[in-house]
């Protein structure tokens, strides 16, 4: 059974608000920052991310002038 988006935000959200009043907002912060890293990692190892159209999509295209 998987989450749905909305509900997985909404989850996330009140952690990430939790974990402020808890702790502090750097903690917070971390504690994202760490939750998108394995987030992205078990995307990757499902095969659900695909690192060379991401680098593809963000990457400049360059050209070269050069021995043109």
């Amino acid at each position: 059974m998987t989450m749905p988006a909305k509900y997985f935000a909404a989850f996330l959200g009140f952690a990430f608000v939790a974990m402020w009043i808890a702790v502090d907002f750097g903690a917070a912060i971390l504690c994202l920052i760490g939750a998108l890293l394995f987030y992205g990692v078990a995307a990757f190892l499902h095969g659900d991310l695909d690192l060379e159209e991401i680098q593809g999509r963000f990457g400049s295209r360059r050209t070269s002038t050069y021995g043109s």
